[in-house]
């Protein structure tokens, strides 16, 4: 192969994204010329509405995928948090790369905490899944729909229309941005969503050539915790846009733990739990993405929190 295309979002963090990839290739291969096909999604260009009332799912994802799908590029990068959990037939989620930090951060001019912040603190995230569980801890705290690329939402910050906004750790460090005060939430008392800090190339399944020209880009471990994590969203029937979330981490080289949670968006109700997975009969990561057993944990825990009243909280947020 003399050349290959990558179909990605143009914001900042996104091309970054793509850019990092192509470093990887081009240093690996000397070569392989590399190409950007920036795109732009319906989520990048609808803005002044709140990602959880545009609806849908792949909402970054859609067009990026009809340009694998005709021929336009040979691969695409997602964060992986984007990604739906059912891809157009003929495409897979061939390779994810090793993961950057999976946790959120509260980033502020003025306050170092999360308790720092004063009495009903103006706070932005458009996220349901960051809203409910910063209510649970704070509800005293004015969540305020926040939109738009990383640099926007520090800027707004910056010009004081926030006493603080959270953001994903992985698209700061990425792109080496800070904000004068920062607060990281991680887990156990902050879950993030299913696969953040993860990138996913996704291909089409019949390109074997793609998959063997980039399959030193695969990270076992991150794999397994990624999978686990989306069969859990998947066993809930989530998207991106609901306040679910999970996080896997290895305990050794073949065993990791699971923790689910799904809220409602009031942060007043919780069904949270954890289950051990066994990631022995994963073999290294593979174009076909195989890491069923990491899927099942995935599954078995959306189903233990389902029999908890998760189903009943996620019919009531569909319903509205």
């Amino acid at each position: 192969m003399q050349k290959l295309t990558i179909a990605t979002r143009g914001s900042k963090l996104a091309l970054w994204q793509a850019n990092h990839i192509k470093s990887c290739l081009e240093n690996k291969y000397a070569g392989l010329l590399v190409e950007l096909l920036v795109l732009k999604t319906q989520g990048d260009i609808i803005q002044d509405v709140p990602l959880a009332k545009i609806g849908g799912k792949g909402l970054f994802v859609k067009e990026i995928e009809e340009a694998l799908l005709d021929g336009r590029a040979d691969i695409a990068v997602h964060s992986m948090k984007d990604v739906p959990m059912e891809l157009p037939e003929g495409l897979i989620l061939g390779l994810i790369p090793k993961r950057e930090e999976p946790s959120d951060v509260l980033l502020s001019v003025n306050y170092d905490s999360l308790n720092a912040l004063p009495q009903k603190a103006k706070v932005g995230t458009s996220s349901l899944r960051r809203q409910a569980q910063l209510l649970a801890l704070r509800p005293d705290l004015e969540i305020i729909s926040l939109r738009g690329n990383v640099d926007t939402r520090l800027r707004k910050l910056i010009e004081g229309q926030f006493d603080a906004i959270v953001m994903a750790s992985a698209g700061l460090n990425r792109l080496g941005l800070a904000a004068p005060k920062s607060f990281k939430l991680v887990p156990p008392d902050f879950l993030p969503a299913a696969g953040q800090g993860a990138l996913g190339i996704e291909y089409a399944e019949s390109r074997k050539d793609i998959a063997e020209l980039l399959s030193f880009l695969e990270d076992r471990p991150t794999r397994i915790c990624v999978e686990a994590e989306r069969g859990f969203l998947a066993g809930l029937e989530g998207g991106c846009q609901v306040p679910i979330a999970a996080f896997a981490k290895m305990t050794n080289q073949d065993e990791f733990i699971l923790e689910g949670l799904v809220a409602d968006i009031y942060g007043k109700t919780f069904v949270r739990n954890s289950l051990k997975g066994d990631a022995s009969g994963n073999a290294s990561g593979d174009a076909s993405g195989n890491a069923s057993g990491a899927r099942q944990t995935g599954f078995k825990l959306a189903q233990m929190l389902k029999d908890a009243g998760a189903d009943k909280i996620l019919a009531e947020l569909y319903c509205k």
